[in-house]
Parts: C-alpha cells; structure tokens; sequence
C-alpha cells in the first residue's frame, strides 16, 4: 500500500515539473515535433532513397498542394505497382533490390535475389524457440524482442562494414514475415486456446504469398489476396526519412550502434497509435460508423456525425476523424489511390461491395467536414492517408487484427534498412544531437537533514 501511494505521489509531481507555456516555444523559436510554423517538416538532412512529394513552394513561399507522389530511389511508386501488375508479377522483391541497391535490377538479377530472400526466410532452430517462449499479447513486441535476440546468434554482430551491413537487412527483411507468422500463430494458441500451426516457408513463392500461407495455409487465400498483399507491401516499403521510425532508425544509426539495435529501436517506434498502429484505429472508427449510421447512401447523416465527431461529443469524443490527413500529402495520398484500385476489385470477389461504396462516401464526406469546419484554427487541404483503406483491405483478405501493424513493420523494415545503410556509408556523417533549452531556474541545494 506504501508503494502505491509513493508511485502516486511521484506522479502528482509531473503535473508541475512537465508543465511548459506554450509561448515559449514561440519566444525562443522552437520547432515542434520538427516542424515548421506551415507544418512542413524542418529539414534535418539528405537522401537519395525516397521523396514525399504533397506541395509546391511558390516564389512567395506560401505552399501550393497537388496530388501527392511517392519516389523510390527516382522512381514514380505508380510506375513500380502498375508495371508488376501489368506482367501479373509480384513486385516487392524489386522493390527491396531498388531500395537497397539504387538500382533496378535485370530478370537475371531478381530471380536470384527472390531465392535468396526465400532461402533466408527459413528460421534458425534457437530463434523459433525463442519466439514460443516469449509469448505475449503484442506481437510488435515479440518482433523487437527477437530482433534484438538475433545479435547473439549472428557471427558478425558489430560489424557495420558495407558487406555486412547488406548481409545483416537482406536476412532481416527475409526472416519478419515468418517472426511475424510464428508470433501470431503462438498468440492464437497460447491466448486463444485455438490448434497450433507451424508452416515452414516455401522457397519458391512470392514473399506476399509466404505470408499468407503461414498465417492462413495453402488454401486459405486466392491469387488476388496475393497480388493485394504485395501492393500493400510496396507503399509500406519507404516514406522518406522524415517519417517517425525511419528518423528513429537513422538516429540511433548514426551513433554506430548495431543492426539490431537499430531495427528494434525502429519497430518501438512504429508500435505507436500515431504511427504503424493508426490503421487500428481507423479500423475501430469504420465498425463505430456502420453502426451508428443507418443509411450508408445518406451523405447528410454522415456529415452530420462528421461535425459532431469533430466537435468532441460522439465517438471517442477526441475531435479526430482518423484516416484523413498526413503531415506531407494535400490533394492525395499516392499510396491511398493505389490501395483503394486494389480494394474495389477485391471487394468484387469477396462480395464486400456495399461497405467499399459506404467506404468511399465517408471519405469524401470526411475530408468535406474538415475543409469546412467551423472555426478551425487552420485552413489546409486534406485527404485520405494510406490508413483509411489498409485495414479495410486486410479484414478483406482475412488477417488477423493483431498483424496489421507487424505487416506494417514487415514492408517498412526495407526502407530503415536502406536508410541505415546509407547514414553510416556518407561522406560528413556524424551522430544526430538536436538541442533542448532549458527553462528551469536555478535551485538552491538543501541538505537531507533541512528538508
């Protein structure tokens, strides 16, 4: 009972000493959560990996907003998804070569880096082990934990030579979709009291597809939940530096700590619900609107609920209509547009035709509540984010709820390990210390016996 209370006591003090006046950040010129005044993110450094394109800067240096773009290594994300599905081919193995390599690869070139990614997939015995003993009810949890576990089983762990470096992302990138698998598998037995399936990689299909038949088996998907998988995995794949756990990944990079350590620190990051757990909460808004709302077609009793959701007096009642918005896109999110080209087919096949046409309604409805809110502190143009369609594709798919971030962490564990390799490998590299002003007076010292 007495510790207790002196944890609650100890919390009463962060009351006060976490308190800070908004208008100093203002007085001493601080950027907040490293953006700018326009929202833009301050500029901190330099890539050659990805670019998020949402606006112009015109001559006056106001911001003019255009549909979005999404650039890997150059290359237009709508040139890489249209191409593979175009040749009904998987694409993410080309894009994880892109990512890593700079360059596209030949025929010759993917057929060899697909078997060595499915030939690494494959789980030492020690690590499956591992992950049946660990349990837990996060599997993002259990993913960093085995990440972190993988130091002591690789020969070279320290190493951050470019051979190694390569080494070290080709074999993570290979091994999360069966971590995942495996975590998920021992969740529903261990929690769910559901039969235990172990499913050993194949070597000789698509990383998307591997996925899929662990969780699901050979017969618990078609063609098309592939093909849709992998988009998904190619959008998730990189979002420039900026973003949060890419930052993350790159900072703790620069210190010249290891790969795993690194990768953990990245998925930590992701885990947030304002980051890779955002399509939960989407996900939870659209079951609440099915609900509530009775005609599906009625775009007044939508935009109704909009301003009283917006008003902070139904749903969760924090003011936010989650799946709309993004720090960097304005007229559109590339990723958004492709995802939900995928999910009106697949809708088709799963029978789903009606909630994708009542999905497509709350998002015009939505983002018409925001741009017309009544006495909103600013004016910017918004659009659907990647978000707003990615849970409705997976409960489309079938996967379980408690994947939809791991699969997050499994596209996007490409893009930290290009951004690892390259913040250790440029010319003028050094560690990344941002600063803190201090706002605290002085304080006399009292001794123990006079307090």
């Amino acid at each position: 009972m007495k510790d207790q209370f002196m944890i609650y006591k100890l919390s009463e003090t962060v009351k006060l000493t976490s308190k800070i006046d908004t208008e100093l950040f203002e007085k001493f010129n601080v950027k907040r959560g490293l953006r700018n005044s326009d929202h833009t993110g301050v500029l901190v450094g330099l890539t050659n990996i990805g670019d998020v394109v949402g606006y112009e800067r015109l001559d006056n240096g106001s911001l003019k907003p255009i549909p979005g773009k999404l650039l890997y290594r150059g290359i237009d994300i709508d040139d890489l998804v249209h191409s593979a599905q175009k040749e009904k081919r998987t694409g993410f193995e080309e894009v994880i070569y892109l990512l890593l390599s700079g360059n596209l690869p030949d025929k010759e070139e993917l057929t060899q880096f697909s078997r060595m990614l499915c030939e690494s997939m494959a789980l030492e015995k020690q690590t499956k082990i591992a992950i049946i003993e660990l349990e837990g009810q996060d599997i993002m949890n259990i993913l960093a934990r085995t990440v972190l576990e993988m130091y002591t089983y690789d020969p070279e762990p320290d190493d951050t030579s470019r051979d190694n470096l390569m080494r070290q992302s080709i074999d993570l990138i290979a091994k999360f979709p069966a971590i995942i698998a495996y975590a998920y598998n021992i969740l529903r037995h261990s929690a769910k009291g559901q039969s235990l399936h172990i499913r050993h990689p194949n070597d000789d299909i698509s990383i998307a597809e591997n996925f899929l038949y662990m969780i699901k088996g050979s017969k618990g998907y078609t063609d098309l939940d592939v093909r849709v998988l992998d988009l998904a995995m190619i959008i998730h794949a990189e979002h420039g530096g900026g973003n949060n756990s890419t930052f993350t990944v790159r900072v703790t990079s620069s210190t010249g700590t290891d790969t795993y350590s690194s990768i953990a620190a990245g998925i930590g990051s992701l885990k947030g619900p304002l980051h890779g757990g955002a399509n939960l909460q989407v996900g939870k808004m659209i079951n609440h609107l099915k609900e509530v709302i009775t005609d599906w077609t009625d775009a007044k009793e939508i935009d109704d609920y909009f301003v009283r959701m917006l008003n902070k007096e139904v749903y969760d009642e924090k003011g936010l209509i989650y799946g709309i918005g993004h720090a960097v896109y304005t007229v559109s999110d590339p990723r958004a547009v492709l995802l939900k080209e995928m999910a009106k087919e697949l809708a088709k096949e799963k029978g789903r035709e009606a909630e994708f046409e009542f999905m497509q309604l709350l998002e015009e409805r939505a983002v018409y509540a925001i741009t017309h809110r009544k006495n909103a502190k600013t004016k910017k143009q918004v659009c659907a984010n990647v978000d707003f369609y990615s849970g409705f594709v997976y409960d489309m798919i079938g996967l379980p709820r408690e994947v939809y971030t791991p699969l997050f962490a499994m596209s996007r564990i490409v893009g930290w390990c290009a951004h690892r390799i390259e913040e250790l490998n440029f010319d003028d590299r050094r560690i990344i210390r941002p600063a803190y002003k201090n706002i605290s007076e002085p304080v006399k010292f009292t001794s123990l016996k006079e307090r």
